[in-house]
Parts: structure tokens; C-alpha cells; sequence
């Protein structure tokens, strides 16, 4: 498994993950197909400027075509303040195979090898058992339960933070 950064060929990857009804079950909802070339083009400005880490999770090396989902890491302001967050999508027919956490303790570790981003936060529902799992077992630490707006929809979500200086549990491969 490796990560690459996202690119324009990447609209279709986007459209499953993002429009459809069970990828989305959790984050409110499917969002329209209107608008995913522009939010492709935007991630793939964002990553090359270096504003954002928005990684295509790659399961296999033989076939750099398929796509599993996306990893990212961005800062924005959350309540007033500056906050770096992480968030995660793997599609459904490669779920259960641990890419997920794989491409989430990837990411943390290049943080932590770049000395970037700093606290990084997690807002998974918390119904969404698989992401707050991973959370979990990475060494994040559970703040609280709250409500997080995602795309103009409220969520009850938990919120977790990890240090990927200090919390970072497990070994990348």
C-alpha cells in the first residue's frame, strides 16, 4: 500500500466515494455529483501548494490505477481557533482489510517526520465503529462527544486527539 497525492484523473474515485449513499451513510449523506470536478481541482491545488495533505490510498503497486479511498490532513479554524484535522474514506470493497489504518498511521508518521501539523484532530461519527477503531488503536486519545458541522450538515461525532510526536502506536510498513 502506498498514498500518492490526489489528481485530476481522480473524479471518478471522488464520485463513488462521495456521492454514494452507503460511503456517506455516516457524514450525513450523499453529496450531489455537481461539483466534484471543482472539489477535485481544488484537493489537487490544495496539495500541490502543500496547504493540505490529500493522499489517494493505493492498495497495490501491481495496479497503480485502483484506488481505495483517501487519507488527508488539513488545518482550518474550528470555534476560533487553528486546528489540523484528519479525516478518511475506503471504499466499500476494500474495507476490512486494515488499509484504512494503514494509510491514517502513514500520514501521522510523515507528520511527525516533517514536524508539521502539530496536535492533529479526528471527528468520526460515533456510530462509525471502523474509524473510531483506528483511532483507537493508533494512539489517539478521546476528547469528547460532539456536534461538528461536515458540508452544511450537523453530526454527532467523537472527537479524538493525537501527538504524532509522542502517540503514535504501531509501525508503518
Amino acid at each position: 500500500m502506498h498514498l500518492r497525492d490526489v489528481e485530476l484523473g481522480d473524479v471518478d474515485a471522488y464520485v463513488r466515494m462521495r456521492c454514494d449513499p452507503v460511503m456517506m451513510a455516516e457524514l450525513g449523506g450523499p453529496r450531489p455529483r455537481d461539483g466534484i470536478e471543482e472539489k477535485v481541482r481544488s484537493d489537487v491545488r490544495d496539495a500541490a501548494s502543500g496547504t493540505a495533505w490529500i493522499k489517494m490510498i493505493v492498495p497495490s503497486d501491481d495496479r497503480p490505477d485502483a484506488v481505495a479511498g483517501t487519507v488527508s490532513l488539513w488545518s482550518h479554524d474550528r470555534d476560533g481557533a487553528l486546528l489540523s484535522e484528519i479525516g478518511w474514506m475506503v471504499l466499500p470493497e476494500f474495507q476490512g482489510r486494515g488499509l484504512g489504518k494503514r494509510a491514517v498511521r502513514k500520514l501521522l508518521k510523515m507528520a511527525r517526520e516533517e514536524d508539521r501539523w502539530g496536535l492533529v484532530h479526528a471527528f468520526p461519527a460515533v456510530t462509525n465503529a471502523p474509524s473510531n477503531g483506528i483511532c483507537r488503536s493508533l494512539g489517539f486519545r478521546f476528547a469528547e462527544e460532539r456536534e461538528v458541522v461536515f458540508a452544511g450538515r450537523t453530526l454527532r461525532s467523537n472527537h479524538w486527539i493525537i501527538d504524532p510526536a509522542a502517540d503514535l502506536i504501531g509501525k508503518v510498513r
